[in-house]
């Protein structure tokens, strides 16, 4: 069973004598692959320590990005929408917990 790949990975596996073997996913099965890695970098996420926080925090911001880049949206766009919610109804800073 394979998974979803950064796009240079296969030329990075290439340089080190290796062959990948890689297709081209359709759109129904990059949207499923897509919500897939975006559950293990947030797993990655959750288990990461120290430095570690920031590489793993990017990884699940690329595969977001990726996820709004198929329903047409930006990443300034996710922002944007982050930034309107926050005005409304407030962020998580304040570490409020609903009981």
């Amino acid at each position: 069973m394979g998974k979803l790949v950064r796009d240079r990975i296969p030329e990075i596996i290439r340089s080190s004598g290796r062959e990948p073997v890689t297709r081209i996913l359709d759109d129904h099965e990059y949207a499923a692959a897509l919500h897939a890695k975006l559950d293990e970098e947030a797993a990655e996420l959750r288990a990461a320590v120290g430095a570690e926080v920031l590489e793993e925090a990017a990884d699940v911001l690329e595969v977001l990005q990726a996820i709004a880049a198929q329903h047409g949206h930006t990443l300034q766009d996710v922002v944007n929408a982050a930034s309107k919610k926050a005005h409304d109804r407030g962020g998580f800073r304040d570490r409020i917990w609903l009981a």
